[in-house]
């Protein structure tokens, strides 16, 4: 597993079309706080118990087909949960997996916010919301 700031997984995505961009936040952050354009949302843990998805790795095999040399991009709030997510992928025999720096919202700023300090809505990459 690799790490990358924001903007290089950004340069990374746009260079290897192949590359699958997974947001492995919950379905709620996902739809509700915005995610990064052209991420699949596969929830590394969800629901009302905050339990690990046990399908998660399954999910990522089905998205990227056969293919698992295929560069795995993930992302979460702010790095904990994709660095999770990228050790059970690399288990599971993904070669290249890269994780975003700060997340999607980034570090709590002094007043304990986020997307003030760093991360990828903060950079102003492109985000949508629905």
């Amino acid at each position: 597993m690799q790490t990358l700031s924001p903007n290089d997984a950004r340069t990374l995505l746009e260079g290897e079309p192949d590359a699958l961009f997974i947001d492995c936040r919950s379905e709620m952050e996902y739809l509700f706080v915005g995610h990064p354009r052209g991420a699949h949302n596969v929830p590394w843990n969800d629901g009302p118990d905050w339990e690990v998805n046990p399908h998660f790795v399954q999910a990522v095999k089905k998205l990227a087909g056969q293919a698992s040399a295929r560069p795995v991009v993930l992302i979460c709030r702010s790095g904990n949960r994709s660095s999770a997510a990228a050790r059970a992928l690399e288990g599971a025999g993904f070669a290249t997996i890269y994780c975003v720096l700060h997340g999607f919202e980034g570090d709590l700023d002094a007043q304990r916010h986020r997307n003030t300090v760093n991360g990828w809505r903060h950079d102003g990459l492109p985000w949508e919301q629905y």
